[in-house]
């Protein structure tokens, strides 16, 4: 094996982790309940799209303040990604792979609200390491009540 092909060896490994590693850490933030300009930029683009099962949010800042809102609607929860396959192409990538979501409502009923389903998420690398730059969340099944949303809690499509 050349050199050149060791380094692109080595290069593609630690895409991977970094990768890896950024959606491990988002996964995480949400349980953590932070979700401050700093967390946006941690992981996210400034265009970056998410399409979620209750609409699609386009922006980072759009994002960060329905995600804020959307997880204060839980007392607790633990966020689990696994499976996940990454294909690298230069400077872009995607990562898909399965979420199962366990919620404790907030609304003092002591319910749990389970969800699972696919994620397949786009990043690109910025000069701050890899971002995602769009997200989707398929759900494929649910368990226990969801929450009930406000009136006014809608998203732009």
């Amino acid at each position: 094996m050349d050199t050149n092909e060791m380094q692109r060896q080595l290069r593609a490994l630690a895409d991977r982790a970094e990768i890896t590693d950024l959606m491990g850490r988002y996964l995480r933030s949400l349980d953590d309940g932070v979700f401050d300009e700093e967390w946006a930029r941690a992981f996210h683009t400034e265009d970056v799209t998410a399409e979620m099962p209750i609409g699609t949010v386009r922006g980072r800042d759009a994002l960060m303040t329905h995600v804020r809102r959307a997880m204060a609607l839980f007392d607790r929860t633990v966020h689990l990604g696994t499976n996940t396959t990454i294909e690298i192409d230069g400077t872009r990538a995607t990562a898909r792979g399965a979420q199962l979501s366990t919620h404790v409502l907030a609304d003092g009923s002591g319910n749990v609200f389970i969800s699972a389903g696919h994620t397949e998420t786009s990043l690109v690398r910025t000069a701050d390491g890899w971002r995602i730059s769009a997200s989707a969340l398929r759900v494929v099944w649910t368990q226990g009540p969801p929450p009930v949303l406000p009136d006014d809690f809608t998203v732009a499509a």
